[in-house]
């Protein structure tokens, strides 16, 4: 396929999400039926009819062709903002997003990092922080130094904010996820620490140019953060806001939510201790129970390379061969989840190989549903 081609297609993939009515499950669902974006928009109304979620209107919208100009201003304005748009196909898009149900087909990126960073915190709370949370968020970070994390937020006021400060601090990599359009920074306070991050993290969002910070963007701008982390720590909230959403999303993703326990009467700490209380997030106390329920290690990551070249999979079967590769692939923990569908095999045979694999001693199992290669 030749350039012309391929930016063809990528324009038709993007003037797609401007067809009103077609959200991310719909763009996926015609990609998928039609085989390419730019081959939607050249399939007869008729056939357009029979994918599941497509009606009379939207069939008329998309043969229209109208949304094919808005595409490309769309285009001018990111390369105008130094802006990369990425599509759920490319390469380049967060792995861990593509394991989500409801991940964003579409992504605008800023910065200047690998956004399959090897280990992933988000740390989310509430926009009213007190000191003592702003120290807790500075003593997370500095104990995540050693591992060299990637550490998520959302540039919000409070927790958020202080997330992203002690990781420039800190020289950890970060990303903030934005409720708006990449070249409306909200809050405008933070414009200085969002231009900092684009160069020591990236800047993320789903949001279309000149998208305003509407309340209804901001529980959708949670998901990608709960889908971008492997680990998500709560340090403030109260009973009810943004951050305990978030942590709610991280459960349905089989993610690790760990919560900062409070002062009893504290409203910032209700919201934590009502996570721990419901056997919803595993209390965070310090860097070691991090380290515990992630099979975390410094030395083990520094021997990781050597001892994974040591191990032959040449031994075994074709199947054990398969989960053996995406281990080692993964470099750390991987969801059993993850590994049923990366592997094509059934949740049965799956189960039969790890147990197999763990007698062995090649393979053994983690908290929270998570399989590693051993240790020799």
């Amino acid at each position: 396929m030749d350039s012309a081609t391929i930016n063809q297609d990528r324009l038709s993939f993007l003037a797609l999400h401007f067809v009103p009515g077609i959200g991310d499950y719909l763009v996926k669902q015609l990609v998928s039926y039609c085989g390419s974006a730019e081959q939607v928009f050249k399939t007869p109304k008729g056939k357009l009819l029979k994918i599941p979620g497509i009606g009379q209107v939207t069939a008329e919208a998309i043969k229209t062709g109208n949304t094919f100009r808005q595409a490309e201003g769309e285009i001018k304005k990111a390369e105008k903002e130094d802006t990369e748009i990425l599509f759920f196909i490319d390469t380049k898009y967060p792995s861990r997003l593509k394991e989500i149900e409801d991940a964003p087909s579409l992504l605008y990126y800023k910065g200047n990092i690998n956004l399959n960073h090897s280990k992933s915190v988000a740390i989310v709370g509430t926009r009213q922080a007190t000191d003592y949370g702003k120290e807790i968020v500075s003593q997370i970070i500095e104990t995540l130094k050693p591992h060299g994390t990637l550490i998520v937020s959302g540039l919000a006021y409070g927790i958020d904010i202080q997330a992203h400060k002690q990781a420039l601090k800190h020289e950890l990599p970060t990303i903030a996820v934005m409720g708006s359009g990449m070249d409306v920074v909200y809050p405008t306070a933070h414009k200085d620490v969002a231009k900092k991050i684009t160069r020591q993290g990236a800047l993320l969002t789903e949001n279309h140019f000149g998208t305003k910070p509407d309340a209804h963007n901001f529980p959708a701008r949670n998901r990608i953060i709960a889908g971008l982390c492997d680990a998500l720590i709560v340090v403030e909230a109260a009973e009810k806001g943004g951050a305990l959403i978030t942590a709610e999303i991280a459960n349905t993703y089989n993610k690790d939510v760990f919560a900062v326990p409070g002062s009893l009467g504290n409203t910032f700490s209700e919201g934590c201790n009502k996570l721990i209380r419901n056997n919803k997030a595993v209390i965070y106390t310090s860097i070691k129970d991090l380290e515990y329920h992630m099979n975390w290690s410094v030395d083990v990551d520094q021997n990781n390379k050597k001892e994974k070249a040591e191990l032959d999979i040449s031994i075994y079967t074709k199947d054990e061969q398969n989960v053996l590769s995406l281990l080692k692939e993964k470099n750390g923990p991987m969801m059993i989840d993850e590994l049923t569908f990366k592997s094509s095999l059934s949740p049965s045979q799956l189960a039969s190989l790890l147990l197999s694999l763990e007698f062995s001693n090649v393979v053994k199992s983690l908290p929270g549903k998570q399989f590693a290669l051993a240790k020799k």
